[in-house]
This record gives structure tokens, sequence and C-alpha cells, in this order.
């Protein structure tokens, strides 16, 4: 497997193809795939999930398929309770949220496969899920213009858990559906961008729980990527264009357009500032050199419109779906109360890391049992994952110290001024 690859998914059923970013090598194609916009996500980067399009407008269900890099047949197949639209995980693929045609969001912890909660977030249909940097709060967009953002520890209180999950911020500034959503780096000071067929981008402040622009655009925009920087964004529309918008310019914040696409841009994904992916109706995949505005190489994916791009770096062993349970149906009341059955690890406060009290001690009473040299390797392999989170921890506190420096100069700068 190389470094970084793309996978790419269509509306029809013509799999997930995968390809290296840098080389273009054509790898494998993950068969028996129709998946939506927003359907297809890495889980933990270990392996591939998509939801899929229902079979018929009548159908109750559909199901959501898990891949292994290595394997091109799906590994996994679960039905949940009705159909999913958007997927996304957490950056450990500890569980996997999913947008409910009914407007309901669902909340399964991976390793189990159990369904921990489930909440009615929209009035209509979830279009898009984006998890924010420290993955603490979940926003999600839907077919009635709402975007909504959700506090995900409140999920294991049992208060909370019982009563029914409360949004943080409601935000109704879009008038039709919205499109696509993407989150910044900056920790609770972060910013929302969310696109709608309204022909907006709006830009929301988290730390604020206000709009702080709307940015008016010459084309539906259903694809959307900011750059690392935070400096721009890009927004990939239905004209064929992709728009790069400034964050910071107030009066044209249109600052380049990429033109090669000849049909609408249905999905598009940016690396480290330097490389954009984008993907349109006519199954092409495009790999532009940001800095030129050049297209540096073309994929073909299929004779189908595309509905997913995605940058991805698979872990080198990846996983063995051999032993993953499918997603449940339904909350497991079986185990009384959420909140008593749910143990939130010791992590760092903006990565939380979810598993059952069930799971947990099935693996420790397994372990105990055997008393193999599986013990010992996953001794070897907790204190990898603790070095490694300690290390993302000082960066993630420099990083806020910086982020938290710069909003106080502003604050004082603001107020001593005349």
């Amino acid at each position: 497997m190389e470094g970084e690859i793309i996978i790419a998914s269509s509306p029809v059923d013509t799999g997930v193809n995968s390809w290296g970013l840098n080389s273009g090598t054509k790898l494998l194609n993950y068969k028996a795939c129709s998946s939506p916009r927003h359907g297809l996500t890495s889980v933990g980067s270990r392996f591939i999930a998509s939801s899929q399009i229902p079979a018929s407008r009548s159908a109750s269900t559909a199901p959501i398929y898990f891949w292994s890099w290595d394997k091109p047949q799906f590994g996994v197949k679960s039905f949940p309770a009705e159909p999913i639209g958007p997927l996304t995980a957490n950056s450990e693929g500890t569980y996997l949220i999913g947008g409910g045609s009914s407007g309901s969001i669902y909340f399964w912890e991976v390793a189990s496969g159990k369904l921990l909660n489930k909440w009615h977030a929209h009035y209509r249909s979830v279009t898009c899920l984006a998890l924010s940097d420290d993955d603490s709060l979940l926003i999600s967009g839907s077919d009635d213009g709402c975007v909504r953002v959700w506090n995900l520890i409140m999920i294991f209180d049992v208060l909370k858990a019982q009563s029914g999950l409360s949004y943080l911020y409601s935000w109704t500034e879009h008038a039709l559906r919205v499109t696509d959503i993407v989150v910044g780096r900056g920790l609770s000071n972060s910013i929302i961008i969310s696109s709608s067929e309204d022909r907006t981008c709006k830009i929301f402040s988290l730390s604020e729980g206000k709009i702080l622009r709307s940015i008016p655009l010459d084309s539906v925009a259903d694809a959307l990527a900011i750059d690392p920087g935070e400096h721009r964004f890009y927004a990939g529309c239905r004209d064929g264009k992709i728009y790069i918008k400034s964050l910071n310019a107030e009066n044209n914040p249109t600052i380049g357009i990429l033109f090669d696409h000849s049909v609408a841009v249905t999905s598009i994904a940016c690396r480290d500032g330097t490389t954009l992916v984008s993907g349109s109706e006519d199954g092409i995949i495009r790999i532009w050199d940001i800095m030129t505005q050049h297209v540096v190489r073309v994929l073909k994916h299929a004779k189908a419109p595309i509905s997913n791009v995605l940058l991805v770096k698979p872990t080198r062993q990846g996983t063995n779906l051999a032993h993953q349970l499918p997603l449940s149906k339904y909350v497991d009341s079986s185990e009384g109360d959420l909140g008593r059955n749910t143990v939130i690890l010791p992590q760092p406060c903006w990565k939380p890391n979810f598993l059952s009290s069930g799971l947990m001690g099935r693996q420790l009473k397994e372990l105990q049992e055997n008393n193999s040299s599986a013990v010992a390797e996953m001794e070897v392999e907790r204190l990898r994952i603790e070095n490694k989170k300690l290390v993302e921890m000082a960066e993630k506190w420099k990083k806020l110290c910086q982020d938290q420096q710069s909003f106080y100069v502003k604050e004082l700068l603001d107020h001593t001024k005349p």
C-alpha cells in the first residue's frame, strides 16, 4: 500500500477505486458500492466504510459496508434502522456517526458495533456531517437549511441521554439545503464553513456561536475544502469551476478560479495546502498544484458521477474485519442506562475515546484467561500509542496557547484603539 492514496466512490454501483496520490497508480477496486454524497469515510485510516443509496424510494433501509484495505470484497455488512446518508468517524476510528433520512443522527461504537445513541437532530434529512479538529464537537447540515453543533461529551451524560440531546448552536441563515460543511483547526476558536443550494457560503465562529460572513457564489457549491493555514477555502460548484475564496478579504474574496472541469464538481479534498483533488459528474478526478493552479494528473474513476473523493494515509497493517461485528440497528437497552455502561477512557480532553464497559471487560478477561504473548504485544502497542498521544498532546497545547495569545492580543489592541 502506498503512503497517501485517493479513494473515490460513485452513486451507482461502480465500487470504490483507489490510486496512489504521488504515482497515480491504480490500486484496488472495492466491489459493490453505490455511495451517496458524504457517505464514504475512512475509519481511523484502518478500513473504509460507506453507506449505500437505497434500492428504491420505498426501501426502509440500505446497508453500510466495511472494506479492509487489502481485500476488494466487503468484510462487514450492516443494516441500520433507516437509510443512512453521510458518514464520519473520529480520527482514531473509535466511533462512527451517520445521518439518517428522517433527520436522526446515529452514534456507533466501532469495536462492538453497538449503537450507543440516536437522537432527532433535524426536521428533514441529514445531508452532511463534520467533526471538529479535537473530535469533541459534531456539526450537521440538513435538507432544512439548518447547521447545528453538538457536544459529543453530552452523549455520555445520563440525564442528557434520557431527556434528549440538545444542540450547542443552531444556525438558520441558509435558505435552502446545506450541501457541505468544513471545519478549521483552531480548536475552540475554529471556524465552520457551510455551502448551500441558496448559492452562498456561510462562515461561522465556534467561540462566538454566530455567523461572521456570508459569501455569495455564482453557482451552487456542492463541495468545500479549507486551506490548512485557514487563509482561503475552495468551493467546487455546479458550473464546473472551483472558486478560491479568501477568508480575510472583505470586498472581493475571490482570489482565483480553477477551470479545467467541464461539468459539475461534486467533491474536493485538500492536502497540506499544496495539492487539491477534485471529482466531477463525468467520473474524472483531477489533481491540482495549488501554487500554479494547474492540473498535474487526471484519473478516470468510471462512466458515472463521482460522489466522494477522499485523501487517506492507510495504516500499514490495516484491520482484519474477520471478527468485526456489524453495526446494531437499535440502541441496546439490555445493559441498562447508557451512562452506567459507557466508560470515557482517560484521553486528552480534545480527543475522547469511547468504549463500552462490557466490551472492555470481555477483552481483559480473555487476555487474562489465555495468558498468551498477545498480552505483551498489546502492552507494547499501548505504550507506543500513549507515547504518540503525548507528543500530539504537546503539539495541541502549543497550538492552543498560540491561538489564545493571538486572540487576547487582538482583543487588547481592539480595546486600546481610540
